[in-house]
C-alpha cells in the first residue's frame, strides 16, 4: 500500500498481544507500522506486551462490577460508560483516520456511548467479526443449538447462562432492538470476518448493509512448521502407534469434548489419542486409555505436538474459525473435522477431510483414509502456505485498508 502520508490507525480489543484476538490486533499493527503508519492499541482486559504504543480501557474494578452488572440484567455491553467516554477522548486526541474494531464486548466497553460517538466522529470504521455476538440478542455462537430468533427477534434465551452469562434476566429481545439501533446506518463502516461462514451469517442479519471482506486469520509459519520432536518417546508412545491429536482452549461439550469419548471407545489399539488443554477435573473423566495434557502457552512446545501427530482431529460443534487447523496444516498434519461452522474451510480433499456433525464413525473412517494415504506432509504444508500465512494475511488486510484510505 502506498499512502501519500502517514495514516494514524487506532485499535480497539478486549486484549492486546495475547489470546487469539490479541495475537491478530498486535499482528495487524505490526504489519501496518511496515507501511509508515502510526498506531495505538486499546484494550480492556489484562495487561498490554511492551514495545506498543497502547491505552488501558478503564481497569479490573470496572471490568468486575459490568461482569456482576451483567450476570444480573443480561446487559453485557451497556455499562461502563465512563470508562468508554475517556476512551473517546483518547481517541479524539490520537486523531485516527481509521478506527478498527475487534471484540468489543467483556466487560469492559459501552457500545451505546461508543457507537453513538462512531456514527459521528467523520472516521473510517473496519470492524472485524470474531463471533456472531453483534448481531445476536445475546450469544456469541448459536449454531451448537440450531437457533435462529436472531434472524427475526430474540427473547426466552435458551443459552442465557452462556458467555456472556446472565442468572436472572434474560435481556435478549431488548439487546437485539438496540443492537439493531445502534451497529446500524455507521457511515463508512466495512466489515471482515475469518470465515465465510460468519460472511455468510452477518448478510442474513440486520448488518447486511455493509460490505463484509473475508480474511482467514494468519499464523506464523516460522514456528508452526514440522518440527523434530521427542514427544513420543516422552510419553510413551510407540513408534507402531498413529497418534490422533485434539487440541482445545477450553475444552467443553461445544468443543468436542464430549465427542473425542465417544471416538475413544470405537478407534483400534494402533491408535492413540492425545487431548492438550485440559482442566484437571475433565481429565479425570476420560477413559485411561486417552493422554491428557494441561494446557500450555508454549507454541513451540504445540508445534511439536502438531508435528508428532499422524492426524489433527477437530471435533468442535460450532467455531468461527479455528486456527488450531491451520497450525496444524502448518506441520504436516492432515485434518479431520466436522463440517460446522467455519472449521471446514482451512483443508482441502488433499489435506484433510470434513465430515457431518457427530458422526463419530465417519470421523473413524475419515482417519483410516487418512492414514492410509501415507506422507501428507508436503500437501499439508502448502495449504497453510498460501491459505493461512502471516504473509497472506497482511496482504489481504493491506486491501481493505488501501479501499477505504486511498
Amino acid at each position: 500500500m502506498v499512502l501519500t502520508d502517514r495514516k494514524r490507525v487506532f485499535f480497539i480489543n478486549v486484549t492486546c498481544g495475547y489470546g487469539s484476538t490479541g495475537r491478530i490486533v498486535t499482528g495487524i499493527y505490526e504489519t501496518l507500522e511496515e507501511m509508515d503508519c502510526v498506531c495505538m492499541a486499546a484494550y480492556g482486559r489484562g495487561n498490554a506486551p511492551k514495545g506498543y504504543n497502547t491505552y488501558r480501557i478503564g481497569d479490573d474494578t470496572g471490568v468486575y462490577i459490568h461482569g456482576i452488572a451483567s450476570r444480573i440484567t443480561d446487559r453485557q455491553g451497556f455499562y461502563s460508560t465512563h470508562a468508554t467516554r475517556e476512551l473517546i477522548r483518547r481517541i479524539e486526541k490520537f486523531d485516527p483516520d481509521v478506527i478498527h474494531l475487534h471484540n468489543i464486548h467483556g466487560y469492559y466497553l459501552n457500545v451505546k456511548v461508543l457507537f453513538e460517538y462512531l456514527k459521528k466522529c467523520g472516521r473510517k470504521i473496519i470492524w472485524t467479526l470474531h463471533d456472531c455476538w453483534s448481531f445476536t440478542g445475546h450469544c456469541t455462537h448459536f449454531e451448537y443449538i440450531g437457533c435462529m430468533k436472531w434472524q427475526n427477534g430474540c427473547g426466552n434465551c435458551e443459552q442465557l447462562r452462556e458467555y456472556p452469562g446472565s442468572w436472572i434476566a434474560d435481556s435478549s429481545a431488548k439487546n437485539l432492538r438496540q443492537k439493531r439501533e445502534l451497529f446500524s446506518n455507521v457511515p463508512d463502516m466495512v466489515l471482515v470476518t475469518p470465515s465465510k461462514w460468519l460472511k455468510s451469517k452477518v448478510q442474513s442479519s440486520f448488518m447486511s448493509q455493509y460490505p463484509v471482506t473475508v480474511i482467514p486469520t494468519g499464523i506464523d509459519l516460522e514456528v508452526f512448521t514440522p518440527s523434530p520432536s521427542d514427544i513420543r518417546a516422552r510419553y510413551g508412545i510407540g513408534e507402531d502407534k498413529y497418534l490422533i491429536l485434539g487440541v482445545a482452549n477450553p475444552w467443553r461439550d461445544r468443543k468436542g469434548l464430549d465427542e473425542f469419548k465417544r471416538l475413544s471407545r470405537i478407534l483400534p489399539d494402533k491408535y492413540k489419542i492425545v487431548m492438550v488443554g485440559l482442566k484437571p477435573r475433565q481429565a479425570a473423566t476420560l477413559p485411561p486409555e486417552i493422554i491428557s495434557l494441561p494446557r500450555t502457552d508454549s507454541i513451540k512446545e504445540m508445534a511439536r505436538w502438531y508435528s508428532a501427530a499422524d492426524v489433527y482431529v477437530n471435533l468442535t460443534l460450532e467455531d468461527t474459525f479455528p486456527t488450531t487447523n491451520i497450525e496444524a496444516l502448518a506441520c504436516g498434519t492432515p485434518v479431520v473435522t466436522y463440517k460446522s461452522g467455519g472449521s471446514p474451510e482451512s483443508i482441502t480433499d488433499k489435506c484433510g477431510i470434513a465430515v457431518s456433525r457427530s458422526n463419530i464413525s465417519a470421523v473413524a473412517a475419515a482417519i483410516d483414509v487418512i492414514v492410509s494415504k501415507g506422507d501428507l506432509t508436503d500437501a499439508c504444508v502448502r495449504r497453510a502456505s498460501i491459505y493461512g500465512s502471516y504473509e497472506r494475511f497482511g496482504q489481504y488486510y493491506d486491501e481493505v485498508y488501501e479501499k477505504i484510505l486511498l
